[in-house]
């Protein structure tokens, strides 16, 4: 597994491995989101998660023409819309476009379409792969029985699940399911689903020196969870890397654990 720029372990999808600290860009227009991505990749992020329905793959192209970094150096994810069925092929040549690739790193199904699995959407998705579109392919907010569902329809397993996820949200089954399928679980809105004011992670972080804010993305670095936080501020940006450097310890990840059951 290759490292990224803050020293840590990638998570291997076969061919390409991803960084487990990643760049989110929901809610971040296509104005603004340009300068927020050259912030984090000048500060050392190399992993960057979009979506067409964020309407700021654009933006994002730019800041990768700017920072001039070699295309295997940054990890780019993007993804389909649950009602795109039937213009699987359009919309990924559409992202691709506007990011300025010729392929993404990660592509994934948004949500289930219709709220269910839809193997027919998901067959799509592999061919794109096989063309070369997306080195690796997965899907978003899915449940373990519909990857199960498109396992056995397609025959190709998702290599990612990417779920809302914190502290809150810590559900052993879950982490079990994902791992005994081969799939990655990657966490976005880590700060959302969390209450930051909460006394554990106060303490822990009073103990560090650091905010949080800053426990949360630790915590999630070392379970091996990939995540994704998002900010504008180039300050948070800054501080949300520096994240993955601050030590827990067993004891401290226990008890951050913990708060799922509180």
């Amino acid at each position: 597994m290759s490292e990224d720029n803050y020293g840590l372990p990638g998570v291997s999808l076969g061919p390409v491995s991803m960084p487990l600290l990643g760049f989110g860009t929901w809610q971040i227009s296509d104005d603004d989101v340009t300068a927020a991505v050259g912030t984090a990749l000048e500060v050392g992020y190399r992993h960057l998660d979009t979506a067409t329905g964020y309407a700021n793959e654009a933006g994002i192209g730019r800041a990768l023409a700017a920072a001039g970094l070699p295309r295997d150096e940054v990890f780019v994810t993007t993804k389909l819309p649950p009602d795109h069925g039937g213009r699987e092929r359009r919309t990924i040549e559409e992202s691709l476009t506007k990011l300025g690739l010729d392929h993404v790193d990660l592509w994934l199904v948004h949500w289930p379409p219709g709220g269910v699995a839809a193997p027919e959407v998901w067959e799509q998705v592999v061919k794109a792969q096989q063309d070369g579109l997306a080195t690796s392919v997965g899907v978003s907010n899915y449940s373990l029985a519909q990857i199960d569902e498109l396992t056995s329809a397609v025959g190709v397993t998702p290599a990612v699940n990417q779920i809302k996820w914190g502290p809150l949200l810590h559900d052993v089954a879950e982490v079990d399911g994902l791992r005994e399928r081969g799939v990655v679980l990657q966490g976005y809105s880590p700060l959302k689903a969390t209450d930051l004011d909460d006394p554990v992670l106060a303490g822990i972080a009073e103990e560090h020196g650091v905010s949080p804010a800053q426990v949360v993305i630790a915590w999630h670095v070392a379970h091996g969870f990939v995540v994704i936080p998002k900010s504008s501020r180039p300050e948070r940006i800054r501080a949300n890397a520096e994240a993955v450097r601050v030590p827990l310890s067993v004891e401290q990840v226990a008890a951050v654990d913990g708060l799922a059951r509180s």
